[in-house]
């Protein structure tokens, strides 16, 4: 049940990659953070009760819940509703993204033999989501999609550390979600910044600005 989980989660990468609404991306945010709940439930080997109900509220209350109405908050408040002309069409990115979960498949059974103390499926398609969340950062150009996609990779980085350790420390749990509340809310707040001094935000705004 849980492979299916993480390859469910795979998945959500291709939807996002050919999906035009900015709302889609939000949504599948909401959904990384409800599939990565139930990943964590369905860890069997922790022991740490403390640290597993961190983690499960990090990912159903913060990632599922939090972000995604913040988000959406932003998006309406800035009336920003289609990715448009991103800068490989739609169709090429879903066949890239497509490609890296294959890959990312390929890479879970080869590692199965290679290295032992890995969990093949987490590591294969927690590397495939972080490459495709690069890959979609580099390819789109509203500034509040950067964020978005910024986010989806660090869920990938979330699922890449449960599988090469059993258990986080809640030293590194704190860490990530003070990273990711920074990232969301700063770049949150620059985003809506740039909206009332451009018309459209675009990174390609980013170019115009001086001092």
């Amino acid at each position: 049940m849980t492979n299916f989980l993480i390859l469910l989660f795979g998945v959500t990468m291709i939807y996002a990659s050919s999906s035009t609404r900015v709302e889609s991306y939000i949504k599948t945010l909401s959904f990384q953070g409800v599939l990565l709940f139930l990943i964590v439930l369905g860890n069997h080997t922790w022991t740490d009760y403390i640290s597993l109900a961190f983690l499960a509220a990090e990912t159903l209350v913060f990632k599922a819940i939090i972000i995604p109405v913040f988000m959406t908050r932003i998006v309406r408040k800035n009336g920003i509703f289609r990715e448009v002309e991103p800068y490989i069409p739609y169709f090429y990115s879903l066949i890239f993204t497509s490609i890296m979960f294959a890959a990312g498949i390929f890479i879970s059974f080869w590692v199965i033999d290679q290295m032992q103390s890995l969990r093949p499926v987490y590591f294969g398609v927690a590397v495939s989501v972080i490459i495709s969340g690069m890959f979609l950062i580099m390819t789109r150009k509203k500034l509040i999609t950067h964020v978005m996609c910024y986010i989806m990779m660090e869920n990938g980085i979330f699922l890449l550390t449960l599988s090469v350790i059993k258990e986080m420390p809640m030293i590194v749990n704190l860490g990530v979600l003070l990273d990711i509340f920074a990232a969301v809310f700063i770049l949150g707040l620059f985003a809506t910044k740039i909206n009332e001094a451009f018309d459209e935000m675009d990174v390609k705004s980013l170019s115009e600005l001086k001092d």
